[in-house]
C-alpha cells in the first residue's frame, strides 16, 4: 500500500529493547519507511526468548516491517553515514544513554542544524538532566519506583504488571508526540526536538493513585478489585465457580440487580444505591 497515512516519510531509529521500537513499529504500520540502526552485536532484545519459531517474541513483534542497518558509531565513517541518512530523514528516534550521541558530535541539535525539518525524539529513563539521568532504567525498576507495584497484586505482596507496561506507555507517548510534531511541521515547515522520560510517562499514568495519596487515602492492593468502583472484581458463586463482574455506573447496577440478581430492591437500598455507597459497604 502507498496510501497509508505516513507513506513517504523516512524514520531513522537508533533503538533497542522495547520503548523506542514500540514507537517506531507504529510509525512503520502507518506506512513510514523505518530504518532500524543496530550496533554490531545487535539489539539485545533479539535474545529475550525463542518463543517465535526460534526467534525473540519481543523482537518479532516490535520490528516487523522495518529495514535493518548495522552501524558502529565509534567509527567516523559510520557516524558520517548516519549524518547523511538523517539529512534526508523526517524523524530520528533514539533511546541510547543520555548524551551518547552528543558526545560523538551527532546529537539531535547537530543533526537538526544540517536538516532543520528533522524531528528528533530522544527516549530516556529518568530525563536528560538531574541526579538520576545516568541511571539505567528498566521496566520493572520504574514500575516499582513510580509506585505502580504498590497498587498492583493482592494484599499480601506487590506485583509487576504482566507486560512491559512502562516501555509500552513510553513508546505510545513518543509516537503521539511525533505525530503532533509532524502536524506542526506541516504548518510551519520546521522540525523540533522531543524528550520523553519513562518515569515521567508512568508518573502521569499514576495521577489518580497520587491524588488519593495526597488526600490521605493511598489505594490498597486489591487484586482484580477496584478501590473506587463496586461491584468490580472476582466473586465466588454458590457452586464454587467464580465470576468476574465490572459494573461502571449506577444505571448498570440497577440493570444488574434487576435482570441478573433478580433483586431490583438492591438498586434502591441506601447501602448500595450509588457507587460511593457500594464502595463503602
Amino acid at each position: 500500500m502507498t496510501d497509508r497515512p505516513l507513506s513517504g516519510l523516512l524514520v531513522v531509529s537508533i533503538e533497542q529493547a522495547v520503548a523506542a521500537p514500540y514507537c517506531t513499529s507504529r510509525l512503520a504500520d502507518a506506512g513510514a519507511r523505518v530504518i532500524k540502526v543496530e550496533r554490531p552485536e545487535g539489539d539485545f532484545a533479539r535474545g529475550y526468548d525463542q518463543a517465535a519459531a526460534g526467534e525473540s517474541s519481543y523482537f518479532v513483534w516490535l520490528n516487523r516491517g522495518k529495514e535493518s542497518l548495522v552501524l558502529n558509531l565509534a567509527l567516523p565513517a559510520d557516524r558520517t553515514m548516519l549524518q547523511r541518512i538523517c539529512d534526508d530523514a523526517d524523524v530520528l528516534v533514539q533511546n541510547l544513554k543520555p548524551g551518547a550521541l552528543e558526545r560523538k558530535g551527532i546529537g539531535p541539535e547537530a543533526l537538526r542544524a544540517r536538516n532543520p525539518a528533522l524531528i528528533t525524539c530522544s527516549i530516556s529513563g529518568y530525563g536528560e538532566t538531574g541526579p538520576l539521568a545516568d541511571r539505567k532504567a528498566y521496566d520493572l525498576l520504574i514500575q516499582a519506583e513510580s509506585g505502580l507495584c504498590s497498587i498492583t497484586g493482592g494484599p499480601d505482596e506487590p506485583a509487576r504488571v504482566g507486560i512491559s507496561i512502562v516501555d509500552i506507555a513510553t513508546g505510545a507517548a513518543a509516537h503521539a508526540a511525533i505525530l503532533e510534531a509532524l502536524i506542526a511541521r506541516g504548518r510551519h515547515g520546521k522540525g523540533c526536538d522531543i524528550r520523553i522520560s519513562m518515569f515521567d510517562v508512568i508518573a502521569d499514568w499514576m495521577a489518580v493513585p497520587f491524588l488519593h495519596a495526597a488526600g490521605g487515602a493511598s489505594p490498597k492492593r486489591m487484586g482484580l478489585s477496584h478501590p473506587s468502583i463496586s461491584p468490580y472484581g472476582v466473586f465466588a458463586l454458590r457452586d464454587g465457580q467464580q465470576v468476574l463482574i465490572s459494573i461502571q455506573n449506577d444505571r448498570e447496577w440497577a440493570g444488574f440487580a434487576r435482570d441478573i440478581l433478580r433483586r431490583p430492591d438492591l438498586a434502591l437500598d441506601g447501602r448500595f444505591a450509588t457507587n460511593n455507597d457500594r464502595v463503602r459497604n
